[in-house]
């Protein structure tokens, strides 16, 4: 793979990524969420925003591990300063606006 596709999948994995909390109540989108009492009934059962939070840090992570294998791959995989991930880590949130607004911005009707 070349140095082009593989940095617009590291872009589409990172969109895909940042807005998966938001658009399920699943944990990774695999484990159903419960609520803190444990049942399954009660109508809260919908995940925290700390929680979907916690899970963009574990995504932002993979994804950024995926993309040090991707450049390791091409050639060289260069050292990152603390810029770097700072500067991926606000990319990564901006990612996720379109997600956090149909979560919680849009109206739904019902």
């Amino acid at each position: 793979m070349e140095a082009s596709s593989s940095s617009w999948l590291v872009i589409a994995l990172a969109m895909a990524a940042a807005n998966l909390p938001f658009v399920n109540d699943r944990l990774f989108a695999l484990v159903p969420f419960k609520s803190a009492s444990g049942d399954r009934r009660v109508a809260g059962r919908r995940k925290p925003l700390l929680v979907r939070l916690l899970e963009m840090i574990v995504l932002y992570l993979l994804v950024g591990a995926a993309g040090f294998v991707l450049e390791a791959r091409i050639g060289n995989a260069f050292p990152q300063t603390w810029e770097f991930y700072a500067i991926t880590g606000c990319l990564f949130i901006v990612l996720a606006f379109p997600g956090f607004v149909v979560r919680y911005l849009r109206k739904h009707h019902g």
